[in-house]
């Protein structure tokens, strides 16, 4: 395994991008949209230069690592990836049909792999003739810092494949956890509801933001309080993965607060908006 393809220049792609690359790994990183490509390669770019003004980093390490990223707009320049990872927008309509592309364009054997944070593995698989190959690997944002990737199975994912990608994750320095196949699978199936419950807190007048997120980091210990990480997460993102869970699991425990409705509805989505339950 040594060329990783990306599907998606994202925040996670470009993070998942850098961190694979550093650790020595050729990227082959595709977007569609060439400007949102040029970006990420700048944003890697520029944090790589204020490493090397930090003298954190040498020059000749900033260039290898730069090297070893190559951008593409033609999905068909992932055919000699040896293993995909898909991270575009948390959509499964959209996903599904990246993995029906990429079933077409790799190799057989290629493991197909996706960093959503709460979508139905086995769904993706089935646009795909290769399901035993498909797995989900779910980074933390921001992935390059947070250790933590969930390895979630499809019903068909062989353990080939979850070795695989097991294998992936430690050469990329981080530690898993293995999750089965159902809404959120674990961390976000725990977290969104506390974000959720505290949105709901806002909501009702129960506090402010700052009182809210004061509780749970004095209180709970936690680096970040619920409001805050919404923020950096993105609105929408949660209200997609609540959503993801209301939906799954039928139950009402998981239901959306308005709040956080309205909120993405007004383009309030945290700190990529400028706005959020803060203001940036």
């Amino acid at each position: 395994m040594e060329t990783v393809g990306i599907v998606g220049a994202g925040t996670m792609g470009t993070d998942i991008a850098h961190l694979a690359a550093e650790c020595g790994f050729r990227v082959i990183l595709f977007d569609s949209d060439e400007f949102a490509l040029g970006k990420s390669f700048e944003k890697i770019r520029d944090r790589l230069c204020r490493y090397r003004r930090e003298h954190r980093i040498a020059d000749d390490r900033m260039s290898e690592v730069l090297s070893n990223i190559k951008i593409h707009s033609k999905l068909n320049d992932l055919v000699n990836a040896d293993i995909v990872i898909e991270s575009v927008t948390e959509d499964l309509e959209i996903k599904k049909s990246v993995f029906r592309s990429l079933d077409v364009i790799c190799h057989q054997g290629v493991v197909l792999a996706s960093n959503t944070s709460s979508l139905s593995i086995t769904a993706l698989a089935s646009a795909t003739k290769r399901p035993e190959y498909v797995i989900g690997i779910h980074f933390i944002n921001p992935a390059r810092v947070m250790k933590l990737v969930e390895i979630v199975s499809g019903m068909a994912t062989t353990r080939e494949t979850v070795e695989t990608a097991k294998e992936l994750a430690k050469k990329l320095g981080k530690v898993y956890a293995e999750s089965q196949d159902y809404p959120g699978f674990l961390l976000n199936r725990i977290l969104a509801p506390m974000i959720n419950e505290a949105i709901y807190a806002l909501y009702e007048g129960a506090g402010s933001a700052e009182s809210i997120d004061r509780v749970m980091k004095q209180g709970m210990n936690l680096p970040m309080g619920p409001l805050e990480l919404a923020d950096m997460i993105g609105l929408d993102v949660v209200l997609a993965v609540i959503e993801q869970l209301f939906n799954g699991f039928s139950d009402p425990k998981y239901r959306p607060c308005p709040l956080l409705k309205n909120y993405v509805a007004a383009g309030y989505l945290g700190r990529k908006s400028g706005r959020g339950f803060y203001s940036y």
